[in-house]
């Protein structure tokens, strides 16, 4: 009797919570939202002053790190860390790591040579080897705290001259269902390590005669029906993380349109024929493909209507001023103005924040071990839990390092920041007051630039 009653008061105090939390539920700001829904790129081996306004007052969503931000492993860490740190909410922490010619990581800043694509699924033809060298770069990106790599190529290598893929052996192989079958061990062993895969470039760069980096791209007459296979496989088989859309023109998808910025290809094509219900990312939009042939302003018009998600580029400044403001100024006013409407926006930013979401929510997981202990030497509890307005955070450490405590609510924001700076090793009890917060679920998450773990806390007031 005793536990049926407990079963039932467990299940009281879960309803209780759920429909409190709708009722509480944060407002977020149309700005906030169109803040998610950029990716930038900045200078430098450390922050600068730019790139720390676009986190700290305009909720960026995510960054992107090319090999000039990176010097060494160590230092590696430390950025993602201090990135993380100066934002907002939940932040993506992107690369370019496809193995081969397309790396970011090296022997130039500390790491080593890999396979090229071309090597591991036609020359070697091998499944051993290519889990090999995708696990090795899983861990290398999973240390260094960056959580999406913008890998695996799904492009089929038809032509094998091509400017922008076959000529750096990016694609694995000119079979379709190989394509499906290396860039799928590389999902998988991203996916152990928690970090995102991004399938490029769709829909389909390996036909191409030009490369989209320097002008406008058209496949028109080169591509074929069978560059899709590779998608179709991937998203069939569940793949749902983050598809990247291609400056690239096929007349006989859109007439009017590149990829990136078409209705057709991304909502009709990619959404609603293949099934994709993820994330969709463009490629940089600074591209000659792009920036030659559309005004800024409009591209983004074009793309958000397209039905993008997060609109991509390399820099964070344009005419010294900032990507991130001037895109949520443009996107805002085109919203007032009846141009783009608050529910595509939406859209995104409820896509982006459940992809988000699932990365806490699997860092969580794999925070543990097999046996679901806590990874040896580090641990953090909280007591009362469900608490009303005080809880006690409790976290031990196993070695001095770089600790960041932060408390996050449903919808991903930073609501508190309990720790951000050097500890000592030890246990350490920190007094949590959420007497200025609605009731609800949150997520209390300890990082250091080795470790995540993060645990679900309820306030019932």
């Amino acid at each position: 009797m005793a536990e049926i009653y407990s079963k039932k008061t467990v299940l009281f105090l879960f309803l209780f919570v759920f429909f409190l939390q709708a009722a509480y539920l944060p407002q977020i700001s149309l700005r906030q939202k169109i803040g998610q829904m950029v990716m930038v790129g900045f200078n430098g081996l450390a922050l600068g002053d730019s790139i720390v306004a676009d986190l700290s007052q305009r909720n960026l969503g995510g960054v992107i790190l090319m090999g000039a931000n990176i010097q060494s492993s160590s230092q590696l860490s430390q950025l993602t860390s201090q990135l993380k740190q100066k934002g907002t909410s939940p932040l993506f922490i992107s690369t370019d790591e496809e193995g081969g010619n397309v790396a970011r990581l090296g022997k130039s800043n500390g790491y080593e040579s890999t396979y090229t694509a071309y090597q591991l699924g036609t020359i070697f033809n091998s499944v051993d080897s290519t889990r090999m060298t995708a696990a090795k770069i899983a861990g290398w990106l999973s240390k260094a705290g960056i959580n999406i790599d913008f890998a695996p190529v799904a492009d089929v290598n038809v032509n094998p001259n091509s400017p922008a893929i076959g000529r750096y052996q990016r694609s694995f192989s000119s079979s379709p269902t190989d394509v499906a079958k290396y860039a799928g061990i590389f999902v998988e062993e991203l996916n152990k390590k928690n970090v995102v895969s991004v399938l490029k470039h769709f829909p389909g760069h390996g036909s191409a005669m030009s490369d989209s980096h320097l002008g406008f791209t058209d496949i028109t007459n080169t591509w074929a029906d069978s560059e899709l296979v590779p998608y179709k496989i991937l998203i069939g088989s569940g793949f749902s993380q983050m598809v990247m859309a291609g400056h690239l023109f096929n007349s006989n998808l859109d007439s009017l349109y590149p990829a990136s910025i078409s209705n057709k290809i991304v909502t009709g094509l990619l959404r609603n024929k293949l099934g994709f219900a993820g994330v969709v990312i463009t490629d940089d939009m600074t591209m000659g493909a792009i920036s030659n042939n559309y005004d800024f302003d409009e591209a983004i018009e074009l793309a958000i209507n397209a039905g993008v998600d997060i609109l991509l580029y390399v820099t964070n400044l344009n005419n010294s001023g900032s990507i991130p403001r001037q895109v949520i100024d443009i996107v805002e006013q085109k919203v007032k103005a009846g141009k783009i409407t608050e529910a595509r926006i939406d859209e995104s930013y409820n896509r982006i924040m459940t992809l988000k979401q699932k990365l806490l929510t699997l860092s969580a997981v794999n925070d543990k071990s097999k046996k679901g202990e806590p990874v040896a030497g580090f641990s953090l509890q909280n007591y009362p839990n469900p608490f009303n307005p005080n809880t006690n955070i409790v976290v031990k450490i196993r070695k001095t390092s770089f600790v960041s405590i932060k408390i996050y609510n449903v919808t991903g924001q930073v609501v508190a920041q309990l720790a951000n700076g050097q500890m000592a090793a030890g246990e350490y009890k920190i007094n949590f007051d959420g007497k200025n917060l609605s009731s609800g679920i949150y997520l209390v998450r300890m990082e250091t630039p080795e470790f995540a773990i993060s645990k679900k806390i309820a306030l019932i007031k």
